[in-house]
């Protein structure tokens, strides 16, 4: 399952945008309203938990400054990864899109496609507003 982020265009240059989603802590304000929990396990690694959704721990597992940044699952059932793709459009512009792929049977991908799309649409959203 591959799923994409609208493109959002943000006032601040690649490697801003990179530095702050490098630092995982930031990601709490980029999580939705019905956020549950969220718990910062490391350097590189956090939990998060939306109401009614099980516990979800992202690492850091790949990073390409300025323009690309991956997480991926730590562990638990699923194996998926979040990829956030960083381009520069001018001076101290860029655009962020996300892209959410993960290895899932049609009915787990047929469940949870609408509420992945809206988070990781939440997510790029918030971004405009945080970075």
């Amino acid at each position: 399952m591959n799923l994409e982020s609208p493109k959002v265009s943000l006032g601040k240059s690649p490697q801003e945008v990179f530095d702050f989603l490098s630092d995982v802590k930031n990601f709490e304000q980029l999580m939705p309203d019905n956020i549950s929990k969220f718990e910062v396990l490391g350097e590189d690694k956090f939990l998060f938990a939306l109401k009614g959704m099980p516990e979800i721990v992202l690492k850091k597992k790949e990073s390409n400054a300025p323009n690309k940044i991956v997480l991926g699952a730590a562990g638990g059932k699923l194996d998926f990864s979040l990829t956030g793709d960083i381009q520069e459009t001018g001076d101290n512009q860029s655009d962020v899109k996300l892209t959410f792929e993960g290895d899932f049977n049609p009915m787990m991908a047929m469940m949870i496609k609408g509420p992945i799309s809206k988070f990781i649409e939440t997510l790029v959203t918030n971004m405009s507003k945080a970075v």
